[in-house]
């Protein structure tokens, strides 16, 4: 999806009229932005929410319209599993409107969610799989049934190994053909990877549009900036590897830009939350590579911070899911994995407290792919769900580009 430039470069803000008042100064700036924006998230969701509401007048536990007939053994079988385990990277209060849909409209199956950092969700599953051998695990065994990570790479890495189980979904045909590999690994959001900044430090600076302006900026504020500049960890987060690996895939200017971070000795961290909490706050002044669904959503909740999306390429991420093949309750992976992909789950995924932008843009909702193209208005580069992303798990070169990248950040 390649998407001309609709106007200048230009930073996102939002007018002061548009922003909605944080509440509750004494509580975490993450806590008080969400609290200020639920009432406007819920007012500007109604439309879907009527369309949620038709959906969800269908008897509770009943096959979807448009399902084929087979599927209500599918229910029934899921039903009787009692239960979906559900390894994920996405934080449990952004999924938790998720949950609490796929519940009422399973009553029976309950889901227990882990909310894990990228890399630790990929090693628990393999430790946790090696233990169970060579034989399926009871109904009732403590562990994952579906994966559902931001780490795309690693979780194709682990679909090609033979960790997945393939699975014809009826919503298929709904999806964009790069979000889908093999019918077993599922792209289920559209992210784009962000700079953000703190808007009081720079109310007076133009600030850069591109990836080379941004490592120019730094080289002359180097100085000023020490220690005040974050980027992902890529050694300990799977998503910020993987942006990193797709911004040098485009071209030698991520290392120029790599060695600027470097003199600016940026800070490191595993969360995207924690940095734009930070930026906010003033303690950091910007942030590279910073997952653009936050930081929009706390942007447009009256968080001090703006949001550039790089007109040379802005890398764009889907949360990928897929079915364990050592699923001890198959059936009810797979509600989980429809409804995550439906409409209806799409929905609640849009009308979460992050406001997730969906996978789908057969929808009516400001939160879908096109509305974001519009939105950002410079070229949007999704990455592909599929092997391409293999050949930066390969260990040689995935230990080179560590140590590249360790040399680069010592400036």
């Amino acid at each position: 999806m390649s998407l001309t430039p609709l106007s200048p470069p230009t930073p996102l803000t939002v007018p002061p009229n548009e922003r909605t008042p944080a509440a509750h100064p004494v509580l975490p700036v993450r806590r008080r932005l969400l609290e200020a924006g639920a009432a406007a998230t819920m007012l500007a969701a109604l439309p879907s929410m009527a369309r949620a509401q038709s959906t969800a007048s269908r008897p509770a536990g009943a096959p979807p319209a448009g399902y084929p007939a087979e599927y209500e053994g599918i229910i029934s079988r899921a039903l009787h599993e009692g239960g979906v385990t559900v390894y994920a990277s996405t934080d449990s209060d952004i999924v938790r409107p998720l949950i609490d849909g796929f519940e009422a409209r399973y009553p029976g199956v309950r889901v227990q969610y882990r909310d894990l950092n990228t890399v630790d969700l990929h090693e628990r599953f393999l430790a946790e799989t090696a233990r169970l051998g060579a034989g399926r695990p009871p109904r009732d065994a403590d562990c994952a049934d579906v994966l559902w990570s931001t780490a795309m790479d690693l979780q194709i890495k682990l679909v090609n190994d033979g960790y997945a189980q393939r699975y014809e979904s009826p919503e298929r045909t709904a999806l964009p053909g790069w979000a889908v590999w093999r019918d077993e690994a599922w792209g289920t959001t559209f992210e784009p990877a962000v700079i953000v900044y703190n808007r009081r430090h720079f109310s007076d600076t133009r600030m850069p549009g591109s990836r080379s302006g941004l490592a120019q900026l730094m080289q002359e504020h180097g100085p000023l900036w020490r220690g005040r500049v974050v980027t992902y960890d890529i050694e300990r987060s799977g998503i910020g590897y993987l942006f990193a690996q797709q911004d040098a895939r485009m071209g030698n200017e991520f290392w120029y830009l790599a060695q600027a971070l470097g003199r600016a000795q940026a800070k490191l961290s595993v969360s995207s939350v924690d940095m734009i909490e930070r930026i906010a706050r003033g303690e950091f002044v910007l942030g590279y590579n910073v997952l653009g669904s936050y930081a929009l959503s706390l942007m447009e909740r009256g968080a001090e911070i703006g949001v550039i999306a790089p007109r040379d390429y802005t890398l764009v991420m889907s949360r990928v899911a897929f079915i364990a093949r050592k699923s001890p309750r198959p059936n009810a992976a797979r509600l989980w994995l429809d409804f995550l992909i439906s409409r209806e789950g799409q929905a609640l995924l849009a009308r979460s407290t992050s406001q997730l932008y969906t996978i789908r843009s057969d929808m009516e909702s400001s939160q879908t792919p096109v509305a974001l193209a519009e939105r950002l208005g410079y070229t949007l580069k999704p990455i592909s769900v599929g092997p391409g992303l293999l050949a930066g798990q390969d260990a040689l070169r995935k230990r080179a580009f560590l140590a590249r990248w360790n040399e680069a950040l010592r400036g």
